[in-house]
């Protein structure tokens, strides 16, 4: 089977000694060194977790945490249900459960860290996977059903649009979901725009274990994209980090905090 990192669960087409995306300065290779497993490996040793994470928002994670811990979120947008971000679990059953659900019409990832098994999804869902032009570099399994995409905004639904705005990666993007929250808007952000636990501000940064801060420019050119955006909720990366109510408003006072301490 295609070899997965451990550690960041990249999933590659062919086995290798290396892994670029821990290799590089915003991950990390563990002291223990390069450790390597399956999808196999991974169903057996984890379970499917699949919950509510706001409304019309569905969270799909494991039990326990794989990788670097993150899960993906099924949004029931207007045209359609779709996929933001990836957890490297998947089987039959979790394919058949969200088919149940009515499917999946496409699926985007934020940044390189969470591409892990979308050759994997994509194919059981026969569906596209966006990704960033700017990050292609960092692509691990090349296939077909990858579609590229460049410039700043991309509209994958109705009420759906992708945003680079550069933070952690070239490529790094958000999920804006013009009807969520009953119309009020939802940011899907990654960990582009980082949900911390004091839910009255969000943070940027260009390396989260290795404590390395996003450059002052790239902050200051994300808050002016996204100041033309509405929103509500700001759903981050991890299960329940979610900011709930003003995240337009905390979204644009953080961007202002952060560039008055790197000053």
């Amino acid at each position: 089977m295609n070899p997965i990192c451990v550690t960041c669960t990249m999933q590659y087409d062919a086995p290798r000694v290396d892994c670029p995306i821990c290799e590089d300065e915003r991950q990390y290779v563990p002291a223990s060194g390069q450790q390597w497993t399956d999808l196999a490996a991974i169903q057996a040793e984890f379970d499917p977790l699949v919950r509510p994470e706001g409304g019309g928002i569905t969270g799909i994670g494991t039990t326990g945490k794989l990788g670097i811990g993150q899960r993906a979120l099924l949004v029931e947008a207007a045209g359609g249900n779709f996929l933001w971000d990836l957890t490297a679990y998947l089987d039959d059953d979790l394919v058949a459960d969200l088919k149940a659900r009515g499917g999946i019409t496409g699926i985007a990832i934020s940044h390189p860290h969470y591409y892990t098994t979308c050759v994997e999804w994509a194919r059981a869902f026969d569906v596209p996977v966006y990704l960033h032009e700017g990050d292609r570099e960092w692509i691990g399994r090349p296939d077909e059903r990858i579609e590229l995409w460049g410039g700043r905004t991309k509209r994958v639904g109705d009420d759906l649009t992708l945003v680079n705005l550069g933070v952690h990666f070239t490529g790094g993007t958000v999920l804006h979901w013009s009807g969520g929250e009953q119309g009020r808007g939802a940011l899907l952000s990654g960990d582009i725009v980082q949900v911390i636990p004091d839910r009255e501000f969000v943070a940027f940064m260009y390396s989260y274990p290795n404590l390395i801060p996003e450059r002052p420019a790239i902050v200051r050119q994300a808050a002016e994209i996204l100041a033309g955006y509405e929103f509500e909720a700001v759903y981050g990366a991890w299960w329940d980090a979610v900011v709930r109510q003003n995240g337009h408003d905390v979204v644009q006072r953080s961007a202002r905090r952060y560039l008055e301490f790197v000053s």
